[in-house]
């Protein structure tokens, strides 16, 4: 296994979408081992491979607190939303930041497992908010675009001081 490098706002391969994976083999295998140390190391709840420079529909997910509840989700689509939830939400590729974020309280959404299996997971809560985030990614798409031109041209201000002074 390999820690991968987290791609960071405002770069634009975060913007990419994502193409699907056609084959679930053995490099789509490693992939998900490499995100998984990347993701535990960080630390993070949930990782796309958008965020590590690889544009497939792939996300990876652990909501739980002794990290024993690994969710990976190949080609993942939203079959159902429902309700309404304001969380305040981070993202490995803006460290730093957390803003609240409108999303959907409750979603259903087919996946591939591992073994290139279909599936249909049913979330709520904490876990249907990261697997919208971490598909917002896949989509190309950053949380920090959901918020006003202001919020948005103010955390890129201090990305960039921030650039600025670890140089």
């Amino acid at each position: 296994m390999a820690l991968l490098p987290i791609l960071r706002y405002p770069d634009p391969r975060l913007h990419v979408v994502a193409e699907p994976i056609n084959v679930v083999n053995g490099e789509i295998r490693r992939l998900i081992r490499d995100m998984l140390e990347t993701m535990y190391a960080a630390p993070g709840v949930g990782l796309a491979a958008t965020q590590v420079g690889v544009h497939k529909r792939l996300i990876i997910i652990d909501v739980s607190e002794m990290h024993d509840d690994l969710k990976v989700l190949i080609n993942p689509s939203i079959q159902e939303r429902s309700g309404h939830a304001t969380v305040e939400e981070g993202c490995l590729s803006v460290p730093g930041v957390f803003e609240k974020v409108a999303r959907a309280e409750r979603i259903t959404v087919r996946a591939l497992n591992v073994d290139g299996c279909t599936f249909d997971l049913e979330a709520e809560g904490l876990l249907a908010v990261c697997i919208q985030h971490e598909m917002d990614h896949l989509e190309g798409k950053v949380f920090v675009e959901y918020l006003s031109r202001l919020k948005q041209q103010r955390i890129l201000a201090r990305i960039r001081k921030q650039q600025r002074q670890a140089m």
